[in-house]
């Protein structure tokens, strides 16, 4: 992990959970691996329950996905926040994952992902995609979430680490308070309609 990535997490923390340190918060990290750094401790709280998520076993993974794209160890409308960094330019089928995203977070939960729309090539075993705004929110849209902010940073800030080369984009989004039963239909359509 980049510190500019670490530092847009951080800023997604301070901005969008702040006064919320008292609540039973569960926080899913999607690619939560520790690969040059983690955002555990961004997240850790005495009421906050962080879990690490990853497709294999390694520092700060607690659940191992025997699936990316069907997510049975999470039941819908199971987690209050979901992040994810340095993780969806790796993951293949990423709008079946973001669906998985929307399914398991409860009405009125939030995500934030953050990926490169730059950067070169770095295998984790594949490196298949890069991100701009615009997709991001088409994401979002085909996901059934409404986004709160979305960006890509175009312009360098001068970090040392190299973090500027990623231009990395920030999506936060929102689930809403309550599906309709029209949207849950709709929902379910996509699921069967997805394949690999």
């Amino acid at each position: 992990m980049h510190q500019s990535s670490f530092d847009k997490m951080l800023a997604f923390r301070n901005n969008y959970l702040h006064g919320r340190e008292n609540e039973q918060l569960t926080i899913l990290d999607l690619g939560s691996q520790d690969v040059n750094g983690a955002y555990k401790k961004i997240f850790e709280g005495l009421h906050w329950k962080y879990i690490g998520v990853d497709i294999g076993a390694g520092r700060n993974v607690d659940i191992i996905l025997k699936d990316m794209y069907k997510w049975e160890e999470f039941s819908s409308d199971s987690v209050d926040v979901i992040i994810s960094g340095q993780a969806f330019e790796h993951i293949e089928f990423f709008w079946l994952t973001m669906r998985e995203i929307s399914r398991i977070l409860k009405p009125s939960g939030v995500c934030c992902i953050i990926a490169p729309s730059s950067g070169t090539e770095h295998r984790h075993p594949v490196d298949c995609w890069r991100f701009y705004s615009d997709g991001f929110k088409a994401l979002a849209k085909w996901a059934g979430l409404s986004v709160i902010f979305v960006e890509t940073q175009w312009e360098n800030l001068g970090y040392k680490d190299g973090s500027d080369s990623w231009k990395d984009s920030v999506l936060i989004a929102q689930k809403p308070k309550a599906s309709s039963w029209f949207h849950r239909i709709i929902a379910a359509f996509k699921r069967t309609l997805s394949v690999r």
